[in-house]
């Protein structure tokens, strides 16, 4: 069946804005595993269905391989059944009993384990100790987020702060010396109105708005007349105490005091004089804490303006561009950061998700790559860099960041599952395994880890396993059509053909035009003997994808089994127009067009077989074949002596020769 199966990538935040790069993995089971693993279930049929149709007469060994294969599904009774019927007949046949002894000892360390659990706690105990212990690693996953969102909110206040002071200064230098240039009376009622405010900052630094409001007033009613822009400068610095004030008290009414406080200052500011950058700062911040993009991109876009060299500025302007959506804005902003200050981190860890955004991925990996080598240990940056190289299928790239994220913080369960995913698609199953099993550790009911982790249990051939995690995926999510055809997958793998049917078919009820588990429902169904029921799903999906190979080949082998032989080849044709070197279906074409009659055409198809595969035996013994009953003797004496020539150990050989002397 086709063994199709997706790694889904984890989606985080980022630590300042929102990156969401999908990452797939399509995982294909080889064809001799597949083929292998078809025989078997094919020969457990055959088992089945001679021991139902013969009774007492049911060949010795078939029961003994029933036997072990009852065993091995723990249905120890059923397995002893049988061996009683051989022991009744033959009680001295060794080996039916070596083989019941070992069910017995199975059996017997089944009841012991029963015991042990038996004696542990209740069900439903161990769901409430789960669903604690679920909550407590969500709540720490939780927490590690905030931590890193905390971090990067650090950096940039810390920045920010340098940037204040460094304007302060500034414009400190500017007012002595204007009010150098001023009468001794004009000097003394701006110095006074300075203390006023400091007064007024320090009563907002300690939480004591009531002394802040009686400053302020003071510094109102001694404004000098006649000095509009020294106006303007106090407002607009009374406006960012307020805002400094609600920025820690935004959750009181103190704080929604001092918000209203803040805008009132820095209107007033900007009307006595509209030159001023600092007061637009401030409304900026304002409408960016309230999620008033469009009023804070006005803003922060006229802060710019006035101050053309505010890095700061130009950074919030970005943000506000990225989150009103804006992208290529935003772009412009973080760019004109990088150049006003090169250092300045996050505005390159910031133009990397913009350049993301605009599905310039190379210039957005340069620039993670930027800000990881100014901060080594900026984890958001080496997770976008992850990101953009699985997308671009560097997995060992990718790796290699994902690995550096978990250097740093070794808590971060997104880049541990996203580390799983590039393991998984570089084909290192066992390291992937290790990296899903850590990330459940901490999340156990992640349906997404789950399922990733059936997947990758699937390739290491651990079937068992894989069906504990697919179920857990499913009980996590259980519409999601990919978790439920993955459920298929590993019930199919472990031989549970019953519940196999069961999550293939809530896979496709839940998407019309989702072939994989249709394909495989029809190839099951033709395997087992009904292709009736095999064409009815394969029709399905035909009728979505009337070109699809698989749908198309399964169809042909459905008709086939009718003997239906012009609808097969109709399919089998089609098929190979999808794949035309694919010598499988050239093989099924050929026995197509001799069920239908038509010799020419098959010997038609065998000689372009032989020209694909020169060493595909059959395939020459066959053409010979086609060639005797097209009355060609010269031709068929050609191509079986070739073949007994080059193949001398051929397994047909005897009647190869027969046919050669009948010619």
């Amino acid at each position: 069946m086709n063994k199709r199966v997706l790694v889904i990538g984890g989606i985080v935040l980022g630590a300042i804005l929102i990156i969401s790069l999908s990452l797939g993995t399509i995982f294909l089971l080889s064809k001799d595993k597949k083929q292998a693993k078809e025989e078997d279930a094919e020969g457990l049929v055959s088992i089945l269905n001679e021991t139902h149709s013969n009774g007492a007469d049911t060949s010795r060994n078939n029961i003994i391989r029933l036997a072990r294969e009852y065993m091995e599904q723990e249905a120890y009774q059923r397995a002893l059944d049988l061996l009683d019927r051989l022991l009744i007949e033959d009680v001295s046949d060794e080996e039916a009993r070596e083989v019941r002894d070992a069910i017995l000892a199975a059996q017997r360390e089944a009841l012991a384990r029963e015991q042990v659990v038996n004696a542990r706690p209740s069900l439903e105990e161990m769901a409430a100790m789960e669903r604690l212990e679920t909550e407590r690693r969500r709540n720490a996953e939780e927490e590690r987020a905030r931590e890193e969102t905390e971090a990067a909110a650090r950096m940039v206040a810390e920045a920010e702060k340098r940037a204040n002071e460094e304007a302060e200064a500034a414009r400190r230098k500017a007012e002595e010396e204007e009010l150098a240039r001023q009468s001794r009376e004009l000097q003394a009622r701006m110095r006074l109105v300075n203390d006023y405010i400091s007064q007024g900052k320090a009563s907002v630094a300690g939480n004591d708005f009531n002394s802040a409001l009686q400053a302020f007033d003071s510094a109102r009613t001694n404004m000098p007349p006649g000095q509009p822009r020294f106006e303007a400068q106090k407002f607009a610095e009374m406006a960012d105490t307020y805002y400094d004030g609600y920025s820690r008290n935004k959750n009181s009414p103190q704080g929604q005091d001092a918000l209203r406080a803040a805008q009132a200052y820095a209107r007033e500011a900007i009307g006595k004089d509209p030159s001023q950058a600092m007061p637009h700062n401030t409304l900026g911040k304002i409408y960016r804490d309230l999620g008033q993009w469009d009023n804070a991109v006005e803003e922060f876009r006229e802060t710019v303006r006035l101050e053309p060299h505010n890095f700061m500025a130009s950074y919030e302007l970005g943000r506000a561009y990225f989150s009103s959506h804006k992208i290529a804005e935003a772009r412009q902003s973080f760019e004109a950061v990088t150049r006003l200050n090169a250092r300045f981190e996050p505005a390159w860890y910031n133009l990397g998700i913009a350049l993301y955004e605009l599905r310039q991925r190379d210039d957005a990996l340069a620039a993670f790559r930027q800000a990881v080598a100014i901060r080594p240990d900026y984890t958001a940056a080496h997770r976008g860099i992850g990101r953009i190289l699985s997308a671009k299928g560097d997995v060992r790239g990718a790796i290699e960041a994902f690995n550096q994220v978990l250097r740093y913080d070794p808590r971060d369960l997104a880049a541990l599952r996203e580390l799983g995913v590039a393991q998984s698609a570089a084909g290192d199953y066992a390291a992937a395994e290790l990296s899903f099993g850590k990330a459940l550790e901490a999340v156990p009911n992640d349906d997404r880890t789950n399922y990733n982790i059936a997947v990758v249990k699937l390739a290491l051939n651990k079937k068992n396993e894989a069906v504990g995690f697919a179920k857990k995926a499913v009980d996590g999510a259980p519409n999601n059509k990919e978790y439920n055809y993955t459920l298929g997958l590993a019930y199919e793998a472990a031989g549970n053909s019953d519940d196999m049917v069961m999550a293939y078919t809530k896979a496709a009820s839940l998407d019309p035009r989702y072939l994989l588990p249709r394909i495989n429902l029809g190839k099951f169904y033709t395997a087992q003997g009904f292709p009736d029921q095999a064409l009815e799903v394969l029709g399905e999906a035909y009728r979505v994808e009337p070109n699809n190979f698989e749908v198309n080949n399964n169809m042909g082998q459905a008709y086939a089994k009718q003997e239906k032989w012009t609808q097969s080849v109709e399919h089998y044709e089609r098929a190979l127009t999808v794949q035309p070197n694919n010598i499988t279906v050239r093989e099924n074409l050929a026995l197509a067009y001799l069920g239908a009659g038509n010799l020419t055409k098959a010997r038609d198809i065998y000689r372009d077989l032989v020209r694909l595969a020169p060493n595909n035996w059959d395939a020459i013994f066959a053409l010979g074949n086609t060639y005797v009953s097209l009355g060609d003797a010269d031709s068929a004496k050609r191509y079986i002596q070739d073949l007994l020539t080059r193949n001398p150990g051929y397994s047909r050989r005897a009647e190869a020769e027969r046919i050669l002397l009948e010619l």
